[in-house]
């Protein structure tokens, strides 16, 4: 019972996704607001803050669990680590509202698609239904399943036959009005937030409510001038804060505002064509494509094609070929039935339709799928509203360290009450000095001083032409020990050059045609084949397209025309693709060759294909082009020739791209059938033509950029999805994979009906066959991986099929192929995405650099996603460079080092002024005294404030280190830094108080003023002193005016400047402090000024600054202890705390290793005398636990049944044998 309630208390939101959210139900209870809203006035507004900061407590305050049927509040929690918390109320929708007849009888559906939630939703005959918003997003309660849906879209179990039959003649009227209701408007709405809104959220921060509380109790003890200087700040940084995030919210505005006035034309069922704004569409309605077009949602093409610019989603401005959805009759869903290809289909919020085709049969239109919130480009949006928190552990620990600051505070508020009260102060004074304690140990500028570094870097990185949309994981970057990079415009040139064709002929490869030779390509089914299969199109009289097939249509010297009259007679609709023999093409029969249908180029299915006429024939010919491994599974086995995979592999390992083409004839009776011809019987039994060789050069800046990582210690590895055998030669003339290193081809295959899944290891070897010539083979010997080169000289490589198949069949054995695979080839971009997220489980800081087209996913992913893109941010990644070369990584990550070490050095200077400010007061207060108004001015202002700001303008250092900066504050060097600085300095301020009170002229001034005024002849100073002189932030008369105070600022004022001097290490992740020009003069002006204050005889100096007149020996031996502590200091954290080779040493002799999963894993596997694996196979009974058989002992019928049915066990079993 109670695990029923339960289950009806909470859900799941967006099970699976990326924005998964638990939701649980609540009901607000009249008598608990009540007594919330009585404890609010009596607490004087402090609890609606406590509940403003913590949603969670709000409604656990005035909230009583319920069932998410009954709630009328929901608590909405985040499924990630970090397990933030939204309040939401229900909202109730009334269809009565709606000026149409609505049924309120239970069994009649309210609109016509069956699969539709709102059928579900509302509630008869109340025509009710219950909703919550949740970033932007609109969820309904689903009556029938208990819980709560998502909408706004149409249901993805909808079948091809689904939309094209419900929903393909367009919607009622009514049904029009109730989704309307139900959904809400086909509007990305960015609200400009109101300043006045800005403004509260900003002074409502925990940060600001803290330094309200500090200038309050300052200004209340007198510390006017200071405290003006503070506000003036705070006043300054709120106002950037607020006009910065102003502009931001008016960027935003502006960039979607014209998306949600767009004119369409839609077909209303019964009625024919309307014209309304965009706003109103709802998902099915029937949208008509009159040509250009900027898409106001996302709709899957139902009749005609068209040509799209997806720049806006993937950086890349490449047209794209969208197809119409099949007409096919079964009920599998619109999405499964394309697999991973139904992108094809869609058109997406935000991309330009640049070309429409009609089919013949009328305009071309598309139904809605999705609208608002929902759509692609309203997903970008809510990415950039709703951002994902960064998971890095030096903001945590940031905050464990502000929590420590904030209770050694603590512990001086009750020293300072127990000292005032011991001496009888009044109860009022005793609390106001016990709260000035308090503050002094947490600077209040200490949670912002890990942006300072970010800021500087992130100028330094627009000038390189590095954009960042996402400044807070520069200092991520500093932490990147692992680089994800694309192939082909990436590592390599982005357009190919044609190298030649190997044509075939009676299943055997003929004589190579090299465009070199200057001869054009001759005629025959390979030139129609790369005349006729390409997505390019012409726009404005110039040929627009991918770069591959611009290079490959060029190399046929043919042109593409605009039909005109003469064709359309021919029955060819003015949409179709005309392609002639330009005037340098060879001799040909044909007169033009006419595209009638196109299936473009997906990477998933990694081909394509069109059906095309030659004018004159009557048959139509299907022309196939793709990856060779794919494209001749299609082809029928007698056409492909026996040789075709050592053909292949001639090429590919010497780095060329290699792109097969395939051709059939197909008979049809009539041009029309074309249009419902399905991809599956297209692409079947045709003829392999033959290859297309394409170079692929790397870019001049692949191999410098390579080495360097290399010599830093950072990790390369390619994901591409060209072939294995490119990717590895790439690699290879890349010396990504080093010379002499092995290559271990990993290849995994999925379980067949009597064999388990399988893996197969192969070692590749280079053998020298004449001079300077190497050609790369697969040895299938005997032989392994030298043990004593076992740590770095293999590379596996490896497929995305195997990849797949090792992701779903051996788990365990992933982690041990990614800690030293280098080479994916073939992936997808699904499977880019799972690469760079399994990398990250091994605890990897990964970067990913990408042309932005198929890397989106990957890019998003990784710690630091960089895309290759002309536009100056792309929406792709947080990174973009608009120089497209990887020169971009090193930059990153040497200004990531940078802006990490200043976050650490500004966070350490500022936890050691608090603590040197809190010792030296702590003294004072021993004896109910303080420092003067302008001795805080001057450290506070003059020093700590002009630090915060500079320090962290100090340059990336040239060079990368081959390590990384601590990536943590709460680490043994840090901590022992600022432990062994506060012992230095309390041993210096405590001595120097003691000292003081023996020497033969000290008097407690405030005690003994007469006694004091009447030794000044003693002095070497002519100051004469007024007997009431008393500092305007004393406590008690002479509370500032003390020896005491004028002997302790000095010390704690140059070991400010000390401090901030110690802190600001140069080499090797920063250029040397004297570099950084105005920091050095700032701190030289300083510690100038300090001295001069000091040892100035100045009455007027001496008033202001409230010092009493010393003897010059004992001001010289107050400097002396300062420059000595200092020089200690250096010593220590120059010599010891930041002395690398000690620390490891001392690791080793504890035996203490690193953590990181990589590294855990790279132990194990050093001491594996089995591993790597070579030249075997290895079986899998089954995937999930990662069982291994090898065959060579144990055939399959003598696996007991329990051995090959294991999916009810946890433990794993390793059986590892050689074959």
């Amino acid at each position: 019972m109670e695990e029923e309630r339960r289950k009806d208390h909470q859900a799941l939101l967006n099970p699976g996704e990326e924005n998964e959210l638990e939701v649980f139900g609540y009901q607000t209870q009249k008598l608990r607001r009540v007594l919330f809203l009585v404890t609010s006035v009596l607490t004087c507004g402090v609890l609606p803050l406590l509940f403003y900061w913590k949603p969670q407590w709000r409604v656990w305050a005035y909230c009583s669990p319920c069932s998410l049927q009954e709630a009328d509040t929901v608590l909405l929690r985040t499924t990630d680590e970090f397990q933030r918390y939204m309040r939401k109320k229900v909202i109730c929708l009334y269809l009565s509202t709606l000026k149409i007849p609505i049924s309120k009888n239970s069994e009649e559906p309210l609109v016509a698609d069956c699969h539709s939630v709102i059928n579900k939703a509302v509630l008869k005959p109340e025509l009710k239904l219950r909703c919550i918003q949740v970033q932007k997003i609109r969820y309904v309660w689903n009556n029938s399943e208990k819980k709560f849906q998502k909408v706004g879209l149409l249901e993805d179990s909808n079948s091809c036959y689904d939309i094209h039959h419900t929903f393909g003649l367009g919607l009622t009227t009514e049904e029009q009005e109730i989704r309307r209701l139900v959904c809400g408007p086909n509007a990305i709405e960015v609200e400009i937030q109101p300043i006045w809104k800005l403004l509260v959220k900003q002074v409502l921060n925990p940060f600001y409510v803290f330094q309200v509380f500090t200038l309050t109790l300052w200004l209340c003890q007198g510390y006017i001038e200071y405290s003006v200087a503070i506000i003036i700040l705070s006043v300054l940084s709120i106002a950037l804060s607020v006009y910065d995030l102003r502009q931001q919210s008016v960027k935003l505005h502006n960039l979607v505002e014209d998306h949600n006035r767009v004119q369409v034309k839609i077909t209303v069922k019964g009625k024919g064509l309307q014209e309304l704004e965009s706003r109103l569409l709802v998902p099915g309605d029937v949208l008509i494509l009159p040509g250009k077009l900027s898409l106001p949602c996302d709709a899957v093409l139902i009749d005609g094609s068209c040509v799209v610019n997806e720049g806006m989603l993937t950086g890349e401005s490449i047209p794209v070929t969208k197809t119409p959805l099949p007409h096919v009759e079964n009920t599998t869903a619109w999405k499964s039935h394309s697999l991973e290809d139904y992108r094809k289909h869609v058109l997406f919020c935000g991309t330009e339709v640049i070309q429409v085709k009609p089919s013949g049969q009328g305009p071309v239109r598309a139904v809605v799928l999705q609208t608002g919130y929902n759509t692609a480009k309203g997903d970008l949006v809510r990415s950039i509203l709703y951002p994902r928190p960064l998971n890095f552990k030096l903001y945590n620990d940031a905050f464990k360290f502000i929590v420590s600051l904030a209770f050694l505070g603590v512990m001086g508020f009750f020293y300072a009450l127990g000292v005032f009260l011991y001496h009888g102060a009044s109860p009022r004074d005793t609390m106001a000095m016990a709260l000035l304690l308090l503050t002094v140990a947490v600077p209040p500028v200490l949670p912002a001083a890990l942006t300072t570094g970010i800021v500087y870097a992130q100028r330094r990185l627009k000038k390189k032409r590095i954009f960042c949309i996402s400044p807070q994981r520069i200092n991520m970057c500093g932490q990147i020990n692992l680089v994800c990079f694309d192939k082909t415009g990436t590592l390599t040139e982005d357009g190919l050059d044609l190298w030649g064709t190997v044509p075939t002929a009676d299943n055997c490869f003929q004589e190579v045609h090299s465009f070199t030779s200057g001869k054009a390509l001759p005629w025959g089914p390979q030139c129609a084949a790369m005349a006729s299969c390409h997505s390019l199109i012409l726009l404005d009289g110039t040929i627009q397209g991918d770069p591959l097939d611009l290079k490959m249509f060029e190399g046929t010297a043919w042109i593409i025309e605009d039909c005109n009259a003469d064709y359309c007679k021919l029955g060819i609709s003015d949409s179709n693709v005309i392609i002639k023999p330009g005037p340098k093409a060879s001799q040909s029969p044909v007169e033009a060759i006419i595209v009638l249908r196109q299936f473009p180029f997906s990477s998933s299915l990694q081909r394509m294909s069109v059906v095309a006429q030659l004018v004159g024939e009557d048959q139509l010919h299907v022309y196939m082009k793709g990856a060779p491994e794919m494209l001749a599974q299609f082809c029928r086995p007698e056409t492909v020739p026996k040789n075709f995979p050592k053909e292949l592999r001639n090429y590919t390992v010497q780095g060329f791209r290699v792109i097969a083409l395939a051709h059939k004839v197909l008979k049809m009776e009539k041009l029309s059938e074309v249009e419902s011809l399905t991809r599956e019987h297209v692409e079947s039994e045709l003829t392999f033509l033959g290859l297309l060789i394409m170079e692929n050069r790397l870019k001049k800046e692949t191999k410098p950029v390579l080495k360097e990582l290399s010599e830093a210690r950072i990790r390369t590895v390619m994901i591409t999805g060209d072939n294995l055998q490119t990717a590895i030669t790439v690699a290879k003339n890349s010396e990504m994979i080093p010379r002499g290193s092995q290559v271990i081809l990993v290849e995994a295959n999925e379980p067949e009906e009597f064999a388990p899944a399988s893996v197969t290891w192969q070692l590749m070897e280079n053998q020298e066959n004449g001079p300077g010539k190497n050609e790369t083979y697969i040895n299938i010997g005997n032989s392994s991986v030298p043990v004593e080169e076992k740590e770095s000289c293999y590379h596996f490589a490896m497929s995305g099929k195997s990849y797949q198949v090792i992701l779903q069949h051996f788990s365990s054995l992933l982690p041990k192929i990614l800690v030293n695979g280098t080479i994916f080839a073939r992936m997808s971009p699904g499977q880019k995405s799972s690469l760079v997220e399994e990398f990250q489980k091994l605890n990897y800081y990964v970067g990913m650099c990408g042309d932005g087209a198929n890397d989106c996913g990957a890019l998003k992913m990784a710690h630091a996603g960089i895309s290759l893109s002309e536009q100056e941010a792309s929406v792709a990644s947080p990174f973009t460079s608009k120089t497209a070369n990887i020169e971009c990584v090193p930059h990153l990550i040497k200004e990531g080092r940078a802006a990490l070490v200043s976050s650490f050095g500004v966070f350490k200077y500022l936890t050691m002024y608090g603590i040197i400010q809190f010792i030296g007061t702590s003294l004072l207060y021993w004896q109910l005294q303080l420092f003067g108004n302008y001795q805080y001015l001057m450290q506070d202002v003059a020093i700590t404030l002009m630090v915060c700001l500079t320090m962290s303008a100090t340059h990336a250092y040239p060079k990368l280190a081959p390590y990384r900066p601590s990536g943590q504050l709460i680490s043994p060097p840090l901590l022992l830094s600022v432990v062994l600085n506060t012992c230095f300095n309390c041993i210096v301020q405590v001595c120097a108080f003691l000292l003081l009170k023996q020497q033969p002229w000290y008097c407690e001034v405030y005690r003994y003023s007469k006694c004091f005024l009447d030794s000044q002849s003693n002095f070497s100073t002519n100051v004469s002193l007024s007997k009431n002189w008393t500092g305007n932030g004393a406590l008690l008369p002479g509370s500032v005016l003390s020896f005491e105070s004028t002997t302790l600022w000095p010390i704690t004022t140059i070991n400010c400047i000390t401090t901030a001097f110690i802190f600001s290490k140069g080499k090797p992740f920063r250029k040397p402090i004297y570099t950084n020009y105005i920091f050095s003069f700032l701190l030289a002006s300083a510690l100038g000024l300090t001295i001069f204050l000091q040892f100035s005889d100045f009455p007027d100096i001496y008033r202001g600054m409230e010092f009493v007149p010393t003897v010059t020996s004992w001001r010289v031996s107050v400097l002396v202890a300062a420059l000595t502590q200092f020089c200690v200091a250096f010593f220590v954290e120059d010599a010891i705390l930041q002395n690398r080779a000690l620390w490891l040493l001392i690791k080793k002799e504890l035996g203490i290793y690193s953590k990181s999963q990589y590294r855990i894993w790279q132990r194990k596997l050093a001491k594996d005398p089995s591993w790597p694996p070579t030249n075997r196979t290895d079986y899998s009974g089954d995937g999930r636990n990662g069982f291994y058989i090898n065959q060579g002992y144990e055939s399959s019928e003598q696996i007991p049944k329990e051995k090959l049915n294991l999916g009810g066990q946890t433990t794993e079993q390793h059986f590892w044998t050689r074959l």
